[in-house]
């Protein structure tokens, strides 16, 4: 690629852009995240060496490109995520989980690569019941893929409350020194799967007692954030929770849901 210019992203090729995203994820990206889809696709054009956007789209049509389509998905879909992300859910979990003994399935739906996940299943070893499993799904196969490695950096650890790290984890050495994997017996308990919140839901998902649904609905419009959050809501079992993020609203949307702390909802 020519390096006396960058190439722009014209208008005409971002709506193209805007339409792939909502036909495959659902996801309305706003006029404002032009440049961000720029910076992040300029990766593509670099690696494959094209000279312009234009020429990418033209690939990215080939319906024998499917591969490449989806990366532009995963691109394109912010997994931004870390442990411990907005403690107070977690915290107001616990205190939940307090004194129950039956069996619990919890749901993150935007789990990213695994951070959320992994964060609820420590959090159930140290307050939950004997028996409980969780669910962790996202768009992205690379994500997912890194999930279900469940290898970290060290420094990502420092959110963990003292003694977390010693419990459930294993350090890195060798070729994985500086990094730390979640145990076997938190990984078991752990399983991942490809899922597009947009679309009708697997009958063998099953039902569940929590769904974290956290940080997900601010990119989506009003009318498909009420139809993600119904979907999700007819797999949760009456009394169960639902987690989204502090940033989020569920107001008008008229759903058998009652507000019980900030951004956490009961199933009536």
């Amino acid at each position: 690629m020519p390096t006396s210019s960058l190439p722009v992203l014209g208008e005409q090729e971002f709506r193209f852009l805007q339409q792939l995203m909502v036909q495959a994820s659902g996801i309305h990206l706003s006029d404002s995240k032009r440049p961000l889809v720029a910076g992040r696709l300029m990766r593509r054009l670099r690696a494959l060496n094209l000279s312009s956007y234009r020429d990418y789209l033209l690939l990215l049509k080939d319906p024998t490109k499917q591969a490449e389509q989806r990366l532009v998905i995963d691109l394109l879909t912010t997994n931004e995520t870390y442990f411990f992300r907005e403690p107070q859910h977690f915290q107001f979990l616990a205190r939940w989980l307090d004194g129950r003994r039956e069996p619990l399935r919890i749901w993150s739906a935007a789990c990213s690569s695994g951070e959320e996940p992994y964060t609820l299943g420590m959090v159930l070893a140290e307050h939950g019941p004997a028996e409980w499993s969780i669910l962790g799904s996202d768009l992205s196969r690379t994500v997912l893929e890194k999930a279900e490695a469940a290898i970290y950096p060290l420094d990502e650890s420092s959110s963990f409350p003292p003694g977390w790290l010693k419990r459930h984890c294993l350090r890195g050495i060798g070729e994985h020194e500086g990094a730390f994997r979640f145990g076997q017996e938190l990984r078991a308990r752990v399983r991942f799967r490809e899922l597009n919140l947009m679309r009708p839901l697997p009958e063998d998902i099953g039902r569940f007692d929590v769904i974290f649904l956290r940080n997900v609905l601010i990119y989506f419009c009003a009318e498909d954030k009420r139809a993600i959050v119904a979907r999700l809501i007819e797999r949760l079992r009456v009394g169960g929770l639902l987690f989204i993020g502090h940033a989020e609203s569920l107001h008008g949307f008229g759903l058998p849901l009652r507000s019980v702390a900030s951004s956490v909802f009961e199933r009536l």
